[in-house]
């Protein structure tokens, strides 16, 4: 990541990796709300594990994976369960909850 911009304007290696890394979560949000289901399976890897710049969040993790799943994506269901295993009937239900505000959303954005 050591580039001429890089050097130029004094960004360390691991601030510029952050900043790419933060870039990645607003590039898949950018195409979920373009109804991307590769962009929803991506978003629920990033917030299930932490990752490309999103803070774990199980009860995000499962809205991802659960909107990817609804659009067809082939391994968002496994994924789904898995992150399910290891939340409480209270948290999917929220998880539920922020999915079905999603797809309101985007049906409204589209009419």
């Amino acid at each position: 990541m050591d580039s001429a911009w890089n050097r130029e304007y004094c960004i360390s290696p691991a601030v510029a990796a952050d900043i790419t890394e933060d870039m990645l979560v607003a590039e898949s949000l950018a195409a979920a709300a373009q109804g991307d289901c590769t962009a929803y399976f991506d978003l629920g890897v990033a917030y299930s594990t932490g990752s490309h710049g999103a803070a774990c969040d199980l009860i995000e993790a499962h809205k991802w994976f659960n909107l990817a799943a609804v659009s067809g994506h082939e391994e968002a269901a496994a994924c789904r369960s898995e992150v399910a295993d290891e939340m409480t009937a209270r948290e999917i239900a929220e998880a539920q909850r922020r999915a079905r505000e999603w797809l309101a959303a985007s049906t409204r954005k589209a009419a």
